[in-house]
């Protein structure tokens, strides 16, 4: 299980990414046109740089939503792959059989 406070900091994160995805997006658009002038361009790439870190999207960690774990995730099932194997062993995964042998 992870600590519960690196799993709100991520959750932080997420919010932090919807609530500035549009404002970001937008200087994004105006900083990477190359028809606009350098010193708007540099504008906006200075506006960007004053918006949280936080608020990129690439700062979000995929997480198991089972137990927390950053590692080992597979994203079609949002889940790691111990859950994936627990939740298997017990049937309660349909189509998934845990093979031994």
């Amino acid at each position: 299980m992870a600590k519960k406070s690196a799993v709100n900091r991520n959750e932080m994160v997420k919010r932090l990414v919807a609530q500035y995805a549009s404002k970001r997006e937008s200087l994004k658009d105006i900083a990477n046109d190359e028809k606009l002038p350098l010193e708007e361009r540099f504008e906006a790439r200075l506006k960007l740089a004053e918006l949280p870190r936080n608020s990129s999207k690439t700062r979000i960690r995929n997480r198991c939503e089972i137990t927390g774990r950053p590692r080992a995730y597979y994203r079609k099932l949002k889940m790691s792959r111990i859950s994936l194997r627990e939740l298997g062993s017990h049937g309660l995964i349909p189509g998934l059989v845990k093979s031994s042998w």
